[in-house]
């Protein structure tokens, strides 16, 4: 047992901690998606969830910005029209040859052909002014602290410390402030984890709406499932039947 981990996610969850914790380390529910697709994809509840929260344009182009490994690719492929195409982006090179993997087994090819797969870094992408205002939705689930598999690793039970939240939500706010800056005014952005800590979820929404809340609204997740936070929902395994954990936000775009 890593006491640092333990002490940690105890302050944050105070007397809820044990039963979450024991959620955790309790396998979750599948779920076997079918709409649109040429055989199942088993997922986990929450993350489908998350990816329908996104807004779909008519046309023009959808970006899912860290789609490995494609489960949520595969649910706004499913619901796109004719007139749009998905970008889905993968910077790890093993992670994107999964990505190809379920995107070519699972989708009707009809479809596969509106998809296309990348790998720069989402985050850099945002310097780029030519590439600003491109995508008419965006899907960020960003890397996070999965608490969900490190909980269940002895390794990285291990190497856990305090640092590892507050590094990854400087990352995720580098990539999300990317993808404000790559969203069409209009456009949908849904930013996603699947971490406990409100230093990875919430807090990092907060920092979007400090620098751009004159150009966004929030639009928070519909889904009934979860509970609500300050800036979005948040399915978490004790109270959800086993789902998540997930952190859903949602905003949209309005023109300056």
């Amino acid at each position: 047992m890593n006491e640092a981990f333990e002490t940690y996610y105890q302050h944050i969850f105070q007397h809820r901690w044990p039963s979450l914790r024991e959620s955790l380390l309790t396998e979750g529910p599948g779920w076997a998606y079918t709409t649109n697709l040429t055989r199942p994809y088993w997922m986990d509840r929450a993350s489908v969830l998350a990816a329908e929260s996104l807004v779909l344009p008519a046309e023009g182009e959808i970006l899912d910005a860290c789609a490995a490994p494609g489960g949520k690719s595969l649910v706004i492929a499913s619901r796109m029209g004719k007139g749009v195409r998905l970008l889905s982006n993968e910077l790890s090179r093993e992670r994107r040859r999964r990505l190809v993997e379920v995107l070519d087994t699972h989708l009707p090819a009809a479809i596969r052909e509106q998809v296309t797969v990348s790998g720069f870094d989402a985050a850099a992408l945002g310097a780029r002014r030519t590439e600003w205002e491109r995508f008419g939705a965006i899907l960020l689930d960003v890397p996070c602290s999965s608490e969900r598999h490190v909980i269940k690793d002895p390794a990285a039970l291990a190497q856990w410390s305090p640092a590892r939240p507050r590094m990854l939500s400087q990352r995720q706010w580098a990539l999300l402030s990317s993808a404000f800056l790559l969203l069409k005014p209009g456009g949908c952005l849904v930013y996603a984890t699947c971490a406990l800590t409100p230093q990875e979820n919430d807090e990092v929404f907060r920092r979007l709406i400090q620098k751009y809340g004159s150009r966004l609204y929030l639009a928070k997740p519909d889904f009934p499932e979860g509970e609500e936070t300050e800036f979005g929902r948040h399915i978490l395994p004790d109270t959800s039947g086993g789902l998540g954990p997930m952190y859903v936000a949602r905003c949209i775009k309005v023109p300056e």
